[in-house]
């Protein structure tokens, strides 16, 4: 049984620490920072192009550039981005393999790889992203409508600093 607690100990220092630290990627500059897969800005599509692509699937594999806004404040499991839409797109990282710094990211450049998906958030994920942030207990009950909106899943980041 300690073997078993020391394993899980250890699992989660590893998850929440080492996980954020940025790939080495031989040549790329040194203002680019890699998180996840290794990708390039290869096939970049536009946010116009994206949701007409959306308007008749529900999620579309791309790579996509847009402004960091917040990232997950407790251990950077997600971020928001201004994608040049209506609203702001929430990013997540698959199988929570990988996560971005949980500071000092606002309004860096991003660009990310994997799909974008149309996503309804309910109302207790939406209280969990804001509790998360940061936000006051105030701004946490006020959200009482679930949030549809484009999310995306990233297989890999690129953050410029």
């Amino acid at each position: 049984m300690k073997y078993l607690s020391l394993l899980a100990t250890l699992f989660f220092f590893y998850s929440c620490t080492s996980q954020s630290t940025p790939n080495v990627v031989e040549g790329a500059p040194d203002n680019v920072k890699s998180y996840g897969a290794v990708i390039t800005e290869d096939g970049l599509m536009s946010s116009t192009d994206l949701q007409t692509a959306l308007a008749s699937a529900d999620s579309v594999p791309c790579t996509f550039s847009g402004t960091i806004q917040e990232t997950c404040s407790k251990k950077g499991c997600w971020m928001t981005m201004d994608a040049g839409m209506t609203d702001e797109m929430r990013v997540t990282f698959t199988d929570y393999g990988f996560f971005v710094p949980v500071e000092g990211q606002a309004g860096k450049k991003t660009v990310v790889k994997g799909y974008a998906f149309k996503s309804v958030t309910e109302v207790d994920m939406l209280r969990h992203y804001a509790e998360d942030a940061g936000k006051s207990e105030d701004e946490i009950m006020a959200i009482t409508e679930p949030e549809v909106a484009v999310s995306f899943k990233a297989d890999g980041v690129l953050i410029y600093d």
